[in-house]
């Protein structure tokens, strides 16, 4: 499963949860702008220009709230989307650039919810990664919006993200689990991640995963913007391939979820079997050295028989779209 992640910049998407995100102080309410407090974040965004947000790993998205009968998105470059405005379904637009307009059929007058997610390819957001706000009609504003509580944070590799599954990070099993639980989520997950730094120059999440994006040049992550209520962890394909060893691979998930808790304190840690049943052993042991260590908000999930790789996946690793909406039914049991 090692997938050349194209490390490109990170993007954008815009789809309806939770505020996820500290907005600055000067943020205009009801213009559209990034800033614009009315506009719902989720996921880890690079919020350090207020005219540019940029999110960083898989599955980032907002939600738009707005009044009046079209809505347009400001994108600095070309970028491949989905938008979904209301209840319709998912529009497919590609290579997409400057003002777009999402709305050219005009939409009843009232208040309105714009849903959009950027396309990936291996991992990475396909085209420009910079969000810089909506157009909306003349005398329209944004309007809040309401967002569940409960968030759900899917860690892993590019199993996680989505990859050769029709949508990417839409149709992964961590969206679809969020989106049957009625919960908030986000997949920090990229392809060709381990969680064992190994040697030969694979990513390890076990010091990766606490920065805002992939990139190290990207800002540690600021974990006071939100508190998540489960942390879901499935990693150790990738580390298979790197010769990543029994002894290494359990230390680095002790560490891993010692340093989860640290950010936090209350959520419910659940590391899975890898379905390729690797690092079994091992995995269970870090669990087992975290409840022992009186952290009994940990636990492993067995996921024995949930997918057929002869028919579930697209090459015996990657699920596809039907392999991941039986992931999805499956975890969503265990979770509840």
């Amino acid at each position: 499963m090692d997938t050349r992640s194209r490390v490109a910049t990170l993007a954008v998407a815009v789809v309806a949860v939770v505020s996820t995100v500290v907005q600055p102080a000067a943020a205009a309410t009801g213009d559209g702008s990034p800033s614009d407090s009315n506009i719902r974040y989720f996921g880890r965004w690079d919020t350090r220009s207020a005219g540019a947000y940029v999110p960083g790993w898989t599955g980032a998205y907002a939600v738009i709230g707005f009044t009046g009968t079209t809505v347009k998105l400001r994108q600095r470059s070309s970028v491949d989307l989905y938008a979904k405005v209301d209840g319709g379904g998912w529009v497919s637009y590609k290579g997409v650039a400057g003002t777009v307009n999402l709305t050219p059929s005009r939409l009843p007058s009232g208040t309105h919810t714009l849903r959009v997610a950027y396309r990936q390819d291996a991992g990475s957001y396909h085209g420009d990664e910079v969000f810089q706000g909506v157009v909306l009609d003349s005398g329209a504003h944004t309007v809040a919006v309401s967002v569940p509580t409960r968030i759900i944070e899917f860690v892993g590799d590019s199993i996680t993200a989505g990859y050769k599954s029709s949508k990417e990070a839409l149709t992964a099993y961590g969206w679809l689990t969020g989106e049957k639980l009625g919960a908030a989520h986000t997949e920090i997950a990229r392809p060709s991640v381990c969680l064992y730094p190994s040697s030969d120059g694979c990513i390890g999440m076990r010091d990766r995963y606490f920065k805002t994006g992939l990139d190290t040049s990207t800002p540690d992550w600021d974990f006071s913007r939100y508190q998540v209520s489960d942390v879901v962890i499935n990693l150790g394909t990738n580390d298979k391939g790197h010769n990543v060893s029994g002894a290494q691979f359990q230390t680095a998930y002790v560490t891993l979820l010692q340093r989860i808790r640290a950010k936090y304190p209350n959520a419910t840690i659940s590391a899975m079997e890898i379905f390729k049943k690797w690092y079994v052993t091992e995995t269970k042991a870090a669990v087992a050295a975290r409840n022992n260590a009186g952290d009994t908000r940990v636990r492993y999930v067995s996921t024995e028989g949930w997918i057929d790789p002869a028919t579930d996946t697209a090459d015996g690793t990657h699920p596809n779209d039907a392999g991941h909406q039986k992931i999805a039914a499956r975890l969503a049991a265990v979770l509840g």
